[in-house]
């Protein structure tokens, strides 16, 4: 095996359980420039994935307190990432709020 048949067997692709867990498999497509996303299609994807985050975070929630089968660890990771997805969700928005009034104020 070449040094380029051994980089290339590691390299991670669409398939790998990894990238599908943390949501990347559609953002990866239009990075390598395979299919053009609209600005608005990336930010409703990414506000459906938040948004499933914390309902199923809340699910978990519910079932933890309904039923002793469900374990504390796996009720508390799902909680704290749909925190996070919460709060980097509300800094994009800050960000764009703050893009928009900064066109909205120059001076043509």
């Amino acid at each position: 095996m070449t040094g380029i048949e051994a980089i290339a067997a590691t390299a991670t692709s669409a398939n790998d359980p990894m990238i599908a867990r943390l949501g990347m498999t559609q953002v990866m497509p239009a990075a390598q420039g395979a299919e053009a996303s609209s600005f608005g299609s990336i930010l409703t994807s990414g506000l459906r994935q938040v948004d499933a985050r914390v309902a199923s975070a809340n699910y978990l929630v519910r079932r933890f307190a309904l039923d002793d089968n469900v374990p504390l660890h796996q009720v508390t990771y799902a909680l704290e990432e749909a925190r996070l997805a919460v709060e980097l969700a509300t800094q994009v928005r800050a960000r764009l709020v703050e893009s928009y009034r900064e066109l909205m104020n120059m001076q043509l």
